[in-house]
């Protein structure tokens, strides 16, 4: 999978939500059929790296936790 196509997306996200509204998802299994989902999870961790230790720890778990009330 070509992981230089991911960075723009990632900075248009960002620039639009913030790190206070955005989260890790997936739609496993059908993002199978372009990558597995360790894959899918390295595009997401090597594209998220702008951001600081708290802002990667909101969009990994923080922010889904806050929105699911868990």
């Amino acid at each position: 999978m070509e992981n230089d196509r991911f960075p723009p997306y990632m900075d248009i996200v960002l620039d639009i939500f913030g790190p206070d509204r955005i989260m890790f998802g997936s739609d496993w299994p059908v993002c199978k059929t372009g990558a597995t989902y360790d894959q899918v999870c390295d595009i997401v961790r090597e594209n998220s790296g702008i951001l600081n230790e708290d802002e990667r720890a909101k969009l990994w778990d923080l922010n889904c936790s806050r929105f699911y009330n868990r």
